[in-house]
C-alpha cells in the first residue's frame, strides 16, 4: 500500500473514533432531569428502623437533593462526597461500616455526586459492612 492510501485510511479511522467517542458521551454519560422533580429516599438505620423522605428538588444529582434536606454529610474525596452520616446516624469506620446506596433495590455504581435523578425515582440507603 502506498503512503497516500495509508494516510487516507488513518484519517477515516480517526474520524470514526471521534464520532464514536461523541456518541458514547451522549448516550452513556448519565444526565439528570432539569427542573422540579419528586423523589423518595428511604433510610434503614442500624437498629432496623426505616424512615422515608419525600423530596421535591430542582437538583440534578442525588447529593444535591439529600443535602438540600440536610440528610447527609461526609468527607470530600477524589470521587466526590463519601457519605459518612445519614439522617443523623454515623457509619462506624472502626466496625468497617459504610452507607450502601441502592435505587429500587439495586446497588448504585456511582456516588451521590454522579447519581443523576429523575422525577419519580426511589433510592434507599442502609449501613453495610466490608
Amino acid at each position: 500500500m502506498n503512503s497516500k492510501k495509508v494516510k487516507i485510511i488513518a484519517g477515516i479511522v480517526l474520524i470514526l473514533l471521534v464520532i464514536a467517542a461523541i456518541l458514547a458521551m451522549l448516550f452513556l454519560y448519565p444526565t439528570g432531569t432539569a427542573g422540579g422533580k419528586d423523589i423518595v429516599f428511604q433510610v434503614t438505620h442500624s437498629d432496623g428502623s426505616v424512615k422515608e423522605f419525600a423530596i421535591s428538588t430542582d437538583s440534578e444529582n442525588l447529593r444535591g437533593a439529600l443535602e438540600q434536606e440536610g440528610l447527609i454529610s461526609g468527607e470530600e474525596g477524589a470521587y466526590g462526597l463519601f457519605v459518612t452520616s445519614i439522617d443523623g446516624e454515623e457509619a462506624d469506620d472502626s466496625l468497617n461500616q459504610w452507607w450502601c446506596f441502592t435505587q429500587d433495590g439495586v446497588m448504585l455504581n456511582t456516588g451521590v455526586d454522579d447519581t443523576m435523578i429523575s422525577d419519580g425515582d426511589h433510592y434507599e440507603a442502609a449501613i453495610d459492612t466490608y
